[in-house]
């Protein structure tokens, strides 16, 4: 629907369909431009009151209204309003949908188009290093809840020519600024127009947890996939490195979180602290990431199945004092998982200050009555810890919920099946972990399968900065066609 000529009729419309006079935020005034009547409107926080300021003391001033009156409206904008960011619209809905995303607007009587005024800003914290993407050394900056921001982070690193940040919009009562970032000259084409028809065709009202939600939309998962299959980070310097690498990257408006595509699960296992230290130290910690996610998955389990089911084994071996039952083996792995699982729980949504209090609870309170009370045992403490230790180097906290819930799954399935339903489990594990969803139909284990010996040799080991990103994008196979929804 296009404007009206009749600055009355557009003022009575913008009454219908916006709470003017109700709503605190929404600023609204006449003014008079020389003989012309206009109107402003926008949001009261959004707007920045000393560029404003300026802009309409010129537009009153005697010296800029000599002829009286707006005769041409392009003219006018062109010749009297000398901020960069303006643009004239005819069109209600982008319009409104401007106005409550932070630009201003001003309707001059006589004309069927408004000048749209980009002088927003947005409240913000300020930047600062993301608590789970911490490094000993290296960059301390971080992306926060404005996209403009975020947008600015990338480009102080990737100032080629060739990076472009292409805008969308998600959500019908929204309307959220969504926009896509990647190299011209390195990203897969096929794949950036199938990512941008998927985001244009979500019908959704709005986008409640940032980029969480849209993930869960341009990706639907299973129940039986619990690991993640879009890597998410925080930090400026890992999405530069996968920038320069092909992969497309998502900012979401009011979301740190910056989604990177394609995804596969090695990428969970990489952290930039590999980059701050030299080669043959950071590939060590790599190898003992690596490590981490078997022991993670099976440690507690194997334990299970020999001390529930091969006792004897269990104590010439010492991994128990002496035999207990099957029952009570399982009870007090489950007892321990569930106390660890709730100590990792409350301690990452509790204040920084409480951190040393639930250590000593959990840690010799808990655990020495859980003992003394006959809810746990020395063994089966140790491995849990063990097994949490592992879980938390794993960088990735989705990755290792993932993990968790497997292990969970093979703790079940060795209870009660013994060596054949742990080995069942594994299988289960292989072929949940093989089938992964991932968009676009790309593989998961890639570069394991399709097998890629180079790539496959650049994410086990870490390479000097000289052979660390390939010449070229790795080819990642064909996409898939996107099936058109009935």
């Amino acid at each position: 629907m296009g404007l009206s000529r009749n600055l009355d009729e557009n003022i009575a419309y913008l009454q219908k369909a916006l709470p003017l006079g109700r709503s605190f935020d929404l600023i609204n005034r006449p003014l008079n431009l020389g003989r012309t009547r206009a109107f402003f409107l926008g949001v009261n926080g959004f707007c920045q009151t000393q560029v404003l300021q300026q802009i309409f003391s010129d537009l009153q001033s005697p010296v800029y209204m000599l002829d009286d009156t707006v005769e041409d409206i392009a003219s006018y904008l062109n010749s009297r309003i000398g901020y960069a960011q303006a643009s004239l619209c005819g069109s209600w809905e982008t319009i409104l949908r401007n106005v409550l995303s932070g630009p201003s607007v001003l309707f001059i009587d006589g004309f069927d188009q408004a000048i749209l005024l980009d002088v927003r800003t947005y409240p913000t914290r300020s930047i600062a290093e993301p608590d789970l993407e911490k490094v000993t050394k290296g960059s301390r900056d971080g992306f926060v809840e404005t996209l403009l921001l975020n947008a600015n982070l990338i480009r102080r690193r990737e100032r080629s020519p060739r990076l472009c940040f292409a805008m969308h919009s998600v959500g019908t009562e929204s309307h959220t600024d969504v926009a896509l970032a990647y190299l011209e000259d390195r990203v897969d084409t096929a794949l950036l127009e199938r990512l941008s028809e998927t985001i244009d065709g979500l019908r959704i009202a709005s986008l409640t947890m940032g980029a969480k939600s849209l993930e869960e939309l341009i990706l639907p998962k299973r129940f039986w996939n619990p690991l993640p299959s879009i890597q998410m980070t925080e930090r400026p310097d890992v999405a530069c490195s996968y920038l320069s690498e092909g992969h497309i990257l998502i900012l979401v408006d009011n979301s740190p979180l910056v989604l990177i595509l394609p995804g596969t699960i090695f990428q969970f296992t990489q952290s930039p602290e590999d980059y701050y230290n030299s080669p043959a130290v950071g590939t060590y910690f790599r190898l003992v990431r690596f490590f981490c996610i078997p022991v993670s998955l099976l440690l507690m389990p194997a334990f299970l199945l020999l001390a529930g089911h091969y006792q004897e084994l269990a104590v010439a071996w010492e991994l128990l004092s002496e035999p207990i039952s099957l029952q009570r083996i399982f009870f007090y792995v489950l007892a321990v998982e569930f106390l660890l699982d709730l100590f990792k729980y409350a301690s990452s949504l509790s204040s920084g200050k409480f951190s040393g209090s639930l250590s000593l609870v959990s840690g010799l309170i808990i655990g020495d009555i859980a003992v003394n009370l006959h809810w746990a045992i020395p063994e089966v403490l140790f491995y849990a810890a063990v097994t949490m230790l592992a879980s938390l180097s794993i960088n990735g906290t989705d990755f290792g919920n993932g993990l968790r819930i497997y292990r969970i799954f093979m703790i079940l399935c060795t209870y009660f099946w013994g060596l054949a339903g742990f080995l069942t489990g594994l299988v289960l594990i292989l072929c949940s972990v093989a089938t992964t969803p991932t968009f676009a139909g790309f593989s998961y284990l890639w570069p394991l399968f399709p097998f890629n010996r180079k790539a496959l040799g650049r994410l086990l080991f870490r390479t000097p900065t000289p052979k660390a990103q390939p010449p070229e994008v790795w080819s990642r196979g064909k996409i898939k066609r996107q099936q058109k929804k009935r």
